[in-house]
This record gives structure tokens, C-alpha cells and sequence, in this order.
């Protein structure tokens, strides 16, 4: 039976003598033309790995296997972990580790993989940092996370919402806003918007890219001083703020000042 709904998702949690958790943040879909629309997103095709990080209840992951997608869930929660089963397909595609996607052994998967998840708010950027790390598993990923957020990751440069993790993870995917969702598609409904974030993963420009990342990052500690006070760069390029630069603004600028 689907739970995409408040009364099916109510009967469910009563089912399992379990509720929504704020300590991991947990905020489960009840709009099942949401979940559709990231299943459409994702794309998920018949035979085709997905892994779901945080399938709570499992709304998603239902849609995914009536897809004929196979699917390896990473749950935290023990009682939703156990509750997956009851979704296990007739072959076998649904595999469920009851584990902290932090703390995760990804040696155990085998690419390549998509990925969805609906991201506990409180952890957004380790895990994008562990999958961007991990990326030679994965062709893609979609990640519910708070719009702001999203909207800062996929910022554009002179933008006030440009970060150093924005610059981080476009040496490691494409980054693009897939579809915004609002607070009420969910139970309990978050105090904010959440947006669906879609990362194509490929090999960074560089061989060894942590000293271009901590660079950056060194100037976005002190962003509103122009880069000449904070990495010593000379002439125009140092008149300006980190935020003015784009990536390649940032790979010329790094290629240049320790070729």
C-alpha cells in the first residue's frame, strides 16, 4: 500500500509504533505527485541500480521498484530499516543496510549507481562532501535538501549566495535545481522550502584538487576582503572578491600563481 499520503503515512507510523524523529531530522513526503515528479527526475529504468540514502518510510523507494529499478537503501532509523522489507520484490531487487550513511562502508557498492535521497537537513554538506569523494561509483545523484541551500550550491558567480562549497562540488558534478517542493509535502512540514538538486558526477580538472579547495577556501574566510589581502594576489585580479570568480576563474588563477 502506498504511504504518500497523510492518512496512509499516519496509519503506517501507528503500524510501527514509530514517529518523525527531529534529532534526524527526519520530514517524510506525503505528495505522491512529488514523488512521482523525482522518480521522473532520476529516471529510473528497469534492471538500473539506485541507491537511496534515508528512505524513511519508503515512499520513494516504492515508486522506484514499481519502476523495475534495484534498489540499496541506507537507513538509519531501525524501525524504518526493518519496515523496508515489506517492499522486497518478488526478485530481489530491494537490498536494505540499517546503517549511518556517515559512517558507511561504500567499498560494499558497485557501481555505477544513481542516487536519490531526501537529505536530513542537519548533515546536507557531509554528505554531498562523502559523495563528491565517492563519486567514481555514482553517474548521478538527486538530493532533496533545503532550497536555500540549493540555491547557494548552484549559485552563480557575483551572486551573495556563492560559496566555497559551491566551488567545491562543480569540480566534481554539474549541479542544477531539478524541482523546487514546498514545506507542505511533508510530515512533519520543515519551517522552510526544500529543493531537489541534481549532481552529474565526472573526474575534477585537477589530479590532486585539495590545494585549489583549501585555497579558496582560505579566501572565503574572510570574503567581503579582495584577494590580494587574503591570498596575495597581485594586480586586477586582486582587487576583487572571491564571489566575483568562477571556477575557471579560480583553476587559471591557481594554475598561475603555482605552475
Amino acid at each position: 500500500m502506498s504511504i504518500s499520503s497523510p492518512t496512509a503515512l499516519h496509519a503506517f507510523l501507528s503500524g510501527i509504533d514509530a514517529k518523525p524523529l527531529k534529532a534526524l531530522s527526519q520530514n517524510f513526503l506525503i505528495d505522491a505527485n512529488i514523488v512521482r515528479k523525482i522518480a521522473d527526475a532520476v529516471d529510473a529504468r528497469p534492471g538500473e541500480a539506485i541507491l537511496e540514502i534515508g528512505p524513511g518510510p519508503g515512499a520513494l523507494t516504492e515508486e522506484l521498484l514499481g519502476r523495475g529499478a534495484k534498489i540499496i537503501a541506507i537507513e538509519k532509523d531501525p524501525k524504518f530499516a526493518k519496515a523496508l522489507e515489506r517492499l522486497q520484490t518478488e526478485d530481489g531487487r530491494l537490498t536494505v543496510y540499517e546503517a549511518d550513511v556517515l559512517e558507511f562502508d561504500f567499498s560494499l557498492l558497485s557501481g555505477p549507481l544513481k542516487v536519490a535521497a531526501n537529505l536530513p537537513y542537519h548533515i546536507t554538506t557531509p554528505i554531498l562532501e562523502i559523495l563528491s569523494e565517492e563519486r567514481a561509483r555514482f553517474t548521478s545523484a538527486h538530493l532533496m535538501m533545503q532550497k536555500e541551500v540549493a540555491e547557494r550550491i548552484t549559485a552563480k558567480p557575483g551572486s551573495k549566495e556563492i560559496s566555497s562549497l559551491t566551488l567545491f562540488l562543480q569540480l566534481f558534478a554539474k549541479l542544477s535545481i531539478a524541482l523546487n517542493v514546498s514545506e507542505r509535502c511533508f510530515y512533519p512540514a520543515p519551517k522552510v522550502a526544500s529543493s531537489v538538486v541534481r549532481l552529474d558526477f565526472h573526474e575534477p580538472p585537477l589530479a590532486d584538487p585539495k590545494p585549489l579547495v583549501a585555497w579558496i577556501r582560505k579566501a572565503y574566510q574572510q570574503r567581503r576582503k579582495m584577494l590580494r589581502s587574503t591570498l596575495g594576489i597581485p594586480g586586477k585580479m586582486g582587487e576583487l572578491r572571491p564571489e566575483a570568480l568562477s571556477l575557471s576563474d579560480w583553476l587559471q588563477l591557481f594554475s598561475a600563481t603555482f605552475p
